[in-house]
């Protein structure tokens, strides 16, 4: 459907729109449907990524909710939160458990709040997680390998790796969750190792800070079904909350 005539507020405000249902959208397209010439669809583009609101990619455009801020960025958003997400995890653990523990800014607060534990066995692919656990408390301490991130490995090696593991608990990172379709990741890679750990062990918990919630990243995550609890620092909502409910996954608000 054609919008001609829009002035620049509206064309932007249909770019918005465009991007929140579909996530991305090409400066081709947004000519074809707007009229007006591939030169003007740039230069809103390039005041609405100046302004933040969206990320400008060679021939268009992505929701801000497209790609996933860096580590750098989440460890400075709502660490309370985190920190109370990672205390109360932890409270799950007892000393001599074994324990997947996923990359990630509220990973990284569960495993300080395990650190002082003992006799832990941990499987990470992330190194600032391993680097939490001193040697001195009888942990051993597993390393997926794989191709690095962000200080974190990802791919077939780390899957190869994790597959030979089934363990008493597995905490993973939430990139996104909303209503539907509920638990979201920003990258295949991240998706596919997030949903082994999920199915090799025994008791899996998605952690969730506010921040996620109401986001839809590109990648739906398998096997959340499996997961037996979600905790989260903030109610998120009676719609997020209900797709809890169906799956058979326990909600904890901390």
């Amino acid at each position: 459907m054609a919008r001609t005539g829009l002035l620049a507020e509206q064309r932007r405000a249909f770019i918005l729109e465009t991007l929140s249902s579909r996530g991305s959208v090409s400066v081709s397209e947004l000519h074809r449907r707007l009229e007006v010439s591939r030169e003007t669809i740039r230069r809103d583009i390039t005041r609405l990524a100046d302004d933040k609101k969206v990320r400008k990619t060679h021939g268009g455009a992505l929701s801000m909710d497209s790609q996933e801020p860096s580590l750098t960025e989440r460890l400075s958003v709502n660490m309370d939160g985190k920190r109370k997400i990672g205390e109360a995890a932890a409270e799950l653990v007892p000393d001599g458990s074994s324990v997947i523990i996923d990359a990630g800014s509220t990973t990284i607060c569960l495993a300080e709040a395990l650190s002082m534990r003992s006799s832990l066995t941990i499987y990470t692919n992330d190194m600032q997680v391993a680097a939490c656990f001193p040697s001195g408390n009888d942990h051993r301490v597993f390393l997926i390998g794989g191709e690095l991130y962000e200080g974190a490995a990802y791919g077939q090696d780390a899957l190869s790796m994790l597959d030979h593991y089934f363990t008493d608990f597995a905490f993973i990172g939430v990139s996104a969750m909303s209503a539907h379709p509920w638990i979201t990741d920003y990258t295949r890679p991240g998706a596919d190792l997030h949903g082994m750990m999920l199915s090799h062990s025994r008791t899996s918990v998605l952690l969730v800070d506010k921040t996620k919630f109401n986001k839809v990243a590109p990648v739906r995550m398998p096997n959340v079904e499996k997961a037996t609890y979600v905790m989260v620092d903030e109610h998120p909502g009676d719609e997020i909350a209900a797709v809890a409910i169906d799956l058979g996954v326990e909600l904890r608000v901390v």
